[in-house]
């Protein structure tokens, strides 16, 4: 059973709790004589997905031992009223024994946490648990305000290294580190070291009435926003939740599934987009949407990789998330001339998988980062202003601008 819906009981009860509050009012207002009145019953409380990071590599736990705590630092996308998160062993090799558990709103740019705010997060009632290799476990509900666009401490105490444990390496977010178990520690003091990494944490879920589902931006290092600012949230999945949830209505979150270095087709730095697409986007919490934005990995790093096998590609990524009832939006492939990988036969190849994308006949939508990053007066380029330097990844105003193409209204 996939334990990220393990707790789709309690969203059930809780839909149940409304409805029937919502028919005893109506009931007592025809009892005492009133005329019949269209009474809005509160959507019932669903779990969707508002941060998640994916398992993109194995390494050294932070410290190389045991009796440390990571104090992993994640930005929401949207609040609830409780949260619920996931902590994976996937790339591990041995059991990872998991001592105490601790969420909290951030304060501040530090490892402190807002007073008052400081939960012990449970699994199945124990503070401890023993995650197996190759697995994961989800939390019991933690009781917490979570807010719109903030910030949570997700702080894990380990018992055992556990050899190489599951981390996300390119997190442009300092987390912090203390010895010795420190996630009852609200202060700051003890966590005297920082990892720009995520250690062990790769979904938070809230409860929320307020949000219609979840959007995914799965992809490589362009997504998971590799050039960006750290610690200032301008990946272009964050700018897009920013424009949707500033809009005070359709809330989504927004989960970036990017991982550096991936490929569409084969296995490089992380599994494969499509054999990592059911556990990093069709699993997660309240998904309604799609963005695939992967491919340029398969021509610089690929050997003899044709538009159509990427082309085909992108169709099962399609099907696939079609059978769960989801939308796709696909988006062109970006330039990168200059780059020293980025030969004119490689530019050719991505000039006809962008040809295809548009044509509209593999996605639902088509979001075009190439016409609105290429360089006018050079299209196998960036535009000076949204190319980071390395003629490939965008700067923080190329990502900005990434975010703008992204029509809401096609959620």
């Amino acid at each position: 059973m996939n334990k990220r819906r393990g707790y789709a009981t309690l969203a059930a009860l809780t839909s149940v709790v409304a409805l029937v509050s919502g028919a005893i009012y109506i009931g007592v207002g025809a009892a005492q004589g009133r005329a019949a009145v269209r009474t809005a019953v509160p959507a019932p409380a669903v779990w969707v997905g508002t941060w998640s990071a994916a398992p993109a590599k194995a390494a050294p736990a932070v410290g190389g031992h045991a009796g440390r705590s990571v104090r992993n630092v994640v930005h929401t996308s949207i609040g609830g009223t409780a949260a619920r998160i996931t902590l994976s062993n996937l790339l591990g090799e041995q059991p990872l024994k998991i001592a105490q558990v601790s969420l909290a709103v951030r304060a501040g740019h530090g490892p402190a946490a807002v007073p008052g705010t400081l939960r012990r997060v449970t699994f199945r009632g124990a503070g401890a648990v023993t995650v197996a290799a190759g697995g994961h476990r989800v939390s019991d509900p933690v009781v917490l305000g979570i807010p719109y666009d903030g910030d949570l401490l997700v702080t894990v105490a380990t018992a055992s290294h556990g050899g190489q444990v599951t981390v996300h390496p390119q997190a442009r977010q300092n987390s912090y580190v203390a010895d010795g178990d420190r996630t009852q520690d609200a202060g700051a003091e003890a966590y005297t070291r920082r990892t720009g990494a995520w250690q062990h944490l790769t979904a938070v879920d809230v409860l929320t009435r307020d949000a219609r589902g979840a959007v995914v931006a799965i992809g490589d290092s362009i997504t998971d926003g590799v050039t960006s600012t750290s610690d200032a949230n301008r990946r272009w999945p964050d700018v897009v939740s920013d424009r949707l949830n500033r809009r005070g209505k359709d809330h989504y979150g927004v989960l970036n599934q990017g991982i550096s270095g991936n490929r569409l087709l084969t296995d490089g730095r992380g599994p494969s987009t499509l054999a990592r697409f059911d556990r990093d986007v069709l699993a997660q919490a309240g998904v309604r949407t799609v963005i695939v934005a992967i491919g340029i990995n398969d021509l610089l790093r690929g050997t003899d990789t044709g538009a159509d096998r990427i082309t085909g590609g992108y169709a099962e990524l399609a099907r696939q998330a079609h059978a769960r009832g989801l939308r796709v939006i696909g988006a062109t492939l970006m330039p990168c001339a200059g780059h020293r990988r980025c030969t004119p036969a490689l530019n050719a190849v991505r000039e006809k998988v962008n040809a295809a994308i548009r044509t509209g006949r593999i996605f639902d939508s088509v979001v075009d980062f190439d016409r609105a990053l290429r360089d006018p007066y050079a299209p196998d380029r960036l535009r000076p202003a949204y190319d980071s330097g390395d003629h490939l990844h965008p700067s923080d105003a190329g990502y900005a601008r990434m975010a703008r193409t992204v029509d809401p209204a096609r959620f």
